[in-house]
């Protein structure tokens, strides 16, 4: 949207001033001309206002909402797919890392006992072990010392066979166990003749029965070097066990060979190291962990591996969960030895294969996804975790994204909203400017006659005709669609009627301010509300005269499909017109309905009620949808009811009440109400109107004149008792004519003229 300098320049200048409304302050006498600083005022706005014009009625600060709305909608569901689409390939991802190292873990081991067999079943092994054995039974049986040398020399014949394949396949050492678990032989000289040693025990069980396997990672008990180089007990420590069986294929002994886990066992669980947190690692059934972690670093600064030169993780720390994570300062309130595995460690000891990519906590206590395998033969489980918050990276930069888009259109949104109010009140000044600049195209506004629900009513003159004029225009904040609308609907039915005593439109137009205005004749006379306020009941024969010209207006209205609706004194104006006395006229055709339409711009939902209550049909009251003219001739007999007795109808203290007698209590006829003279045809006539159903009353407007003509005092008000009359009373300096009196009475003052009744409201009212 493009603006001049000068536009600019006036909205800057209009915001930026101190008490910008000064511009636009009403002063305290009449204007008949145009101020000039005004005009520059009404004439820069304008401008600015006219460029925006459009950007107010399309409402465009509602397009970023509905954009915010549709990217969210769509955003959730992009979001689902690639979360799902993610969270599928990580989970291929984690199967396949798990799964090709534990089938690496089991060729190794694979490999590991094949060569163990090999060398437990060489022949010459198997001759040294029996040979040991022999020997290692008569030093039992307490023979000469000669036999417990020959016992040593087996030992380092043994020795001498393996070193070979040990050295090979860079084997530590070496173990033998006979049947007995006493160790027969080794390569270190501290545990030979030891018996049921408890770390050797489960391996020589299994492997007594034939079994050919690796031991898991377990503390030695010996001094071993570390994977630093330093001798020392406990050190992390493994063997590949195969039976030695004798000629008869017996088991006789079990050949360990150990293995140094840091060289190849722990080398290969470091290949599952992922990007910057993944990592794989391997656990016993206790949920020990037999491999080193990637955050070994970490741990000690944790405080969960003792802070030692060459502190491991391996065989020191179990796989326990926090409870929250530690990496942020969170702590456990138990030991850990009191903590349970995490929820991968106790389902992988289970037994069990599976993969969480939903999250969970590890052993740091941060949210990890992982897969995990395990391995029955070995008592191992393996596991490949990666956390959360690398894993889903992209999905994390893909919410900060939509979070960033959502944020610039809901400021924008807000933006825009807040641009389109300051242009809405300075749209609004513009038009109050205009109003007080007393012009509205080629109309000058004179005095102010009234103000009403809707509009405002000003005497003015035209321009070129200097003709008297009234001109009715919107509340300047009040302009919206459904008022325009409600507007443009009462002066396009008014000016379809041609009849002398409906009151007839000049003009209709706006401002490129966005003023609505409408001229039509200035009636200087005085309404029926106000004439038997004022000056009491009237007279039998100027009642009929005031009645058959509102009848002469209804019938051209209801011969176009037209229903009034809202009949009542104050819409019936009585003047003097080219030198006639008492002519009405009929106004206020706001709520005028089509009979054949189906709905109607200013009734709001469907079904509510429309019309001041006092002269209200029972139909417009119960079905309100279904008014046609002969409700308006049931309003016509009130009017003229109202002015023969000066009370209304019915009288009532409530809204509620009034449309009770409206609909089901017979009105008590005009000669019994006050005393009220009334001739019997009149009363007729009267009473006829005010049947309660549709079909006893005068089907149309001509039909009820026809009768009201019938009348004994029909054509008695002359001109000149109309003439001395209106010479007697003061003309109304002031009238009020085109807008809604003040002096209503409490019951009628429920529903303005330019008001609905919502139906539901009404029907829980009239409930209670």
């Amino acid at each position: 949207m493009l603006i001049n300098d000068r536009a600019v320049f006036v909205f800057f200048s209009l915001v930026a001033d101190m008490n910008p409304l000064n511009l636009f302050r009403r002063s305290g006498r009449t204007i008949t001309h145009p101020q000039a600083h005004m005009t520059w005022a009404s004439r820069s706005m304008t401008r600015t206002v006219t460029r925006t014009g459009v950007f107010l009625k399309k409402q465009i600060w509602v397009w970023p909402i509905v954009a915010v709305l549709l990217l969210a909608t769509i955003g959730y569901f992009v979001q689902n797919a690639i979360e799902s689409t993610i969270k599928s390939n990580v989970r291929a991802g984690l199967l396949s890392f798990v799964h090709i190292e534990t089938e690496m873990l089991e060729k190794w081991f694979a490999v590991q006992e094949s060569t163990a067999a090999s060398l437990a079943n060489d022949e010459t092994v198997r001759h040294s072990v029996d040979a040991l054995l022999a020997k290692r039974k008569v030093d039992e049986a307490g023979e000469n010392a000669a036999v417990a040398v020959s016992t040593e020399e087996a030992r380092r014949e043994l020795a001498d066979e393996l070193a070979p394949s040990l050295a090979a396949h860079h084997y530590a050492g070496f173990v033998l166990i006979d049947k007995s678990h006493r160790v027969m032989a080794s390569s270190h000289a501290a545990i030979v003749g030891l018996q049921d040693v408890p770390e050797y025990e489960s391996m020589t069980e299994r492997a007594i029965q034939g079994e050919s396997f690796v031991a898991p990672p377990f503390p030695s008990v010996v001094m071993l070097k570390d994977a630093d180089g330093r001798t020392r007990m406990g050190t992390p420590t493994m063997y590949a066990c195969a039976p030695v069986r004798d000629e008869s294929f017996q088991v006789i002994a079990v050949l360990c060979l150990q293995i140094r886990p840091e060289l190849e066992f722990t080398q290969i669980l470091e290949l599952g190291q992922v990007a910057d947190s993944g990592e794989t690692y391997a656990f016993n059934d206790d949920g020990v962990m037999i491999s080193n972690s990637r955050f070994d670093e970490e741990l000690i600064l944790l405080g969960l591996l003792p802070d030692q030169p060459g502190s491991r993780s391996m065989l020191q720390l179990t796989v326990s969960d926090p409870g929250g994570d530690m990496t942020t300062g969170y702590r456990p309130g138990v030991r850990r030895s009191h903590l349970p595995l995490t929820v991968m460690a106790a389902d992988a000891i289970e037994g069990n294969a599976g993969i969480d990519v939903d999250g969970y906590r590890n052993y740091r206590g941060v949210a990890v996804i992982g897969a995990w395998r395990w391995m029955p033969k070995y008592h191992i489980g393996v596991a490949t975790e990666i956390d959360a918050a690398h894993a889903f990276r992209p999905l994390v930069i893909l919410k900060r994204t939509f979070w960033f888009i959502y944020s610039l259109l809901i400021l924008s949104a807000i933006a825009i909203f807040i641009f389109t109010l300051i242009v809405a009140r300075l749209q609004r000044l513009s038009r109050e400017a205009v109003i007080e600049a007393q012009q509205l195209g080629q109309y000058t506004l004179d005095t102010k006659l009234g103000e009403g629900g809707m509009g405002i009513v000003y005497k003015g003159h035209h321009s070129m005709l200097r003709r008297p004029t009234a001109i009715k225009l919107l509340h300047a904040e009040k302009v919206n669609e459904t008022s325009i609308a409600s507007f443009e609907r009462e002066v396009q039915i008014t000016c379809q009627l041609n009849h002398a005593n409906t009151i007839a439109i000049y003009d209709y137009g706006r401002t490129p301010e966005g003023v609505f205005y409408y001229a039509m004749e200035y009636l200087d006379g005085i309404d029926l509300q106000n004439l038997v306020n004022d000056y009491g009941p009237q007279s039998e024969a100027r009642v009929i005269h005031i009645l058959l010209q509102v009848c002469g207006s209804l019938y051209e209205a209801h011969s176009q499909g037209l229903v009034h609706r809202d009949i009542k004194p104050a819409n019936v104006m009585l003047n003097r017109r080219g030198c006639e006395p008492d002519v009405a006229k009929v106004l206020d055709f706001g709520l005028v309905k089509a009979v054949n339409s189906s709905g109607d711009p200013r009734q709001g939902a469907s079904g509510s009620l429309a019309g001041t209550p006092l002269y209200m049909s029972p139909e417009s009251i119960q079905a309100p949808m279904s008014v046609d003219a002969r409700s308006d001739i049931y309003a016509v007999g009130a009017v003229g009811y109202f002015l023969l007795t000066g009370h209304p109808v019915f009288d009532a203290t409530n809204f509620a009440q009034l449309c009770h007698k409206h609909i089901d209590e017979s009105p008590v006829p005009p000669s019994k109400r006050g005393g009220t003279k009334v001739s019997s045809q009149l009363e007729d006539a009267l009473m006829s109107c005010l049947e309660k159903s549709r079909a006893k009353r005068p089907q149309t407007a001509r039909d009820l004149s026809l009768l009201l003509a019938a009348c004994p005092a029909a054509g008695q008000w002359s001109i000149s008792l109309g003439d001395r009359w209106w010479g007697r009373h003061e003309r109304q300096s002031e009238p009020e004519d085109q807008v809604p009196p003040q002096n209503r009475s409490k019951v009628s003052e429920d529903v303005t003229m330019d008001q609905t009744i919502d139906r539901n409201a009404f029907d829980q009212t009239m409930d209670e």
